[in-house]
């Protein structure tokens, strides 16, 4: 044990030793703590620009452009043409806009079908969304005012004009993302995939390293206490991702701090195997970093959580487990913002024990070989 421990210090100073590695061991993954979440500081988008083309010009026109300028999520431009709102909207100047037909209020009020086009443009996802929304709540508004007033005129009081028109109230109360913003949904497994990459490419760096200066004869024993001390920061970074991070910016955090916790070892250590057998196999550590580099935004949609896993090929519905951020991202959105049991996510923590272990193996016998066969390396 002593040996072990004897061993486990020397490469964890040996690493922090190698700029490189220290870099994307601590100051990387610290940089995009704070940098990643600030362009979704806001959460919500609101006042997005849209425009309203009134072809009726009249009382019920302009009272859905005055609902719909009572919505926080939109800014409204009144444009005299179909035209020259299509002009804005593709000079970026509006997200969509709203076309208001000639007649409607005649159409309303003799009882025929009427429709308001609503137009977005649908090259941005959430800006597409608010303006959909904005305009859909405002029209809805208007619509069920008519349609109550339709039946109070037929004698039926507000009372149950009310419950004809909305028998069934929806109360919608949002459980883990409280103010349903973009930041509280997608950095939280952002930060998984963070952890990840940059240990990978640390420790595959540090392995390549040893692999150019042949240094790669080391029993299991002397491999298994690399890794744990390759692991150990990225542990630690993990902690400050899960607590204080997660609280700092107002997201969902600490559900159960003890299953996060849990989490941690068997994924920062699976992470670690992974990367020296990556670097190992490579064998230089600049073609490391350009492998890994462009392997992370794959891998975030292979996880299945930006990405329905069901809507991938069904080769990679099986390929993305090989990854620890699969198992990781979902296990650590369940525990940490969830509140999930350590059941729940038993799946996941064996997954990640599964891949630890395979990975280690592996890379025994890699640097075995590699030892054996200088020539090679």
């Amino acid at each position: 044990m002593r040996g072990f421990f004897r061993q486990f210090l020397a490469e964890l100073k040996a690493a922090m030793q190698d700029k490189g590695v220290l870099m994307l061991w601590l100051l990387a993954p610290l940089a995009y703590a704070f940098f990643y979440p600030w362009p979704y500081s806001r959460e919500v988008v609101q006042q997005v620009p849209v425009a309203v083309v009134d072809a009726d010009q009249s009382s019920l026109s302009r009272q859905i452009i005055r609902y719909t300028s009572a919505s926080p999520q939109l800014e409204i431009h009144v444009l005299p043409s179909e035209s020259a709102a299509r002009e804005a909207l593709w000079r970026g100047e509006i997200a969509g806009y709203a076309l208001i037909p000639k007649d409607l209020k005649r159409d309303v009020s003799r009882g025929r079908p009427a429709a308001i086009a609503i137009l977005g443009n649908g090259s941005y996802i959430m800006l597409n969304k608010t303006v959909l929304t904005g305009f859909a709540s405002a029209v809805g508004t208007v619509s069920a005012g008519i349609e109550i007033r339709k039946l109070q005129a037929a004698g039926i009081s507000a009372r149950q004009a009310n419950i004809i028109r909305e028998p069934v109230t929806l109360a919608a109360a949002p459980l883990f993302n409280r103010n349903e913003g973009y930041g509280s949904s997608l950095v939280p497994a952002v930060a998984v995939l963070i952890l990840q990459q940059t240990l990978l490419m640390a420790t595959a760096m540090f392995s390549a390293t040893l692999r150019e200066r042949h240094a790669l004869n080391a029993n299991a024993g002397q491999w298994l206490a690399r890794i744990c001390a390759l692991a150990l920061p990225s542990a630690l970074v993990g902690l400050f991702f899960f607590g204080w991070l997660f609280w700092l910016q107002g997201y969902a955090h600490g559900g159960n701090l003890i299953g996060s916790l849990l989490l941690l070892p068997p994924f920062t250590l699976a992470v670690a195997a992974y990367g020296c057998l990556v670097g190992l196999l490579l064998g230089e550590r600049e073609r490391v970093l350009y492998l890994l580099l462009a392997s992370s935004l794959p891998l975030f949609f292979l996880s299945g959580y930006a990405w329905p896993a069901n809507a991938l090929p069904e080769p990679l519905q099986y390929l993305r487990w090989l990854s620890p951020s699969t198992p990781a991202i979902h296990g650590s959105v369940l525990l940490n913002q969830m509140g999930a049991n350590a059941r729940d996510v038993i799946d996941y923590l064996a997954t990640l024990a599964l891949q630890a272990i395979t990975a280690f193996v592996l890379l025994c016998l890699a640097a075995k070989k590699q030892a054996v066969n200088p020539k090679n390396t």
